[in-house]
């Protein structure tokens, strides 16, 4: 008999009027191989959006994507929008989040003090960003999957 964990949904978006498909596209396939219900935005996303859509699904996480560099002026406001909304999620963002920044660091408080739970740069591996999920939610791996590791 297998003992299932509850499903545990993700809403994941490219946030402002960045277009950039490619990253959530590969984010979406690897949170689902990951055992995730993604739901995917897609890009152009209002911070609207996306709390509706953690509303409507009761999402566990909001995955915010951004390459072409304006993230902090999208983000600006985005967790007083979610909590307006009663949306109690982990917030991640990756990409590439601000225009010609060497210092990640420094970015990563940036986002940190915007009220995001964790920030990748645009080099993150998408299971860095699985495991890290697994660890805010508190998932552990199920025996198959243990076994799987462990092999």
């Amino acid at each position: 008999m297998v003992l299932h964990t509850m499903s545990q949904t993700v809403v994941l978006g490219v946030i402002g009027s960045d277009a950039h498909v490619v990253g959530i596209t590969i984010l979406e396939q690897a949170f689902s191989a990951a055992g995730f219900d993604v739901v995917n935005l897609g890009v152009q996303t209002s911070q609207e959006e996306f709390a509706e859509a953690a509303v409507a699904h009761d999402a566990q996480a909001v995955l915010v994507s951004s390459l072409y560099g304006h993230a902090e002026q999208d983000c600006q406001g985005f967790h007083d929008v979610l909590e307006a909304a009663g949306v109690d999620a982990v917030s991640y963002i990756g990409g590439n989040l601000a225009v010609g920044q060497d210092d990640f660091e420094q970015t990563r408080k940036t986002f940190r003090e915007l009220g995001f739970d964790r920030v990748f740069d645009s080099e993150t591996d998408p299971e860095d960003a699985i495991a890290a999920l697994r660890e805010d939610l508190e998932i552990t791996p199920t025996e198959s999957e243990r076994a799987t590791i462990s092999s």
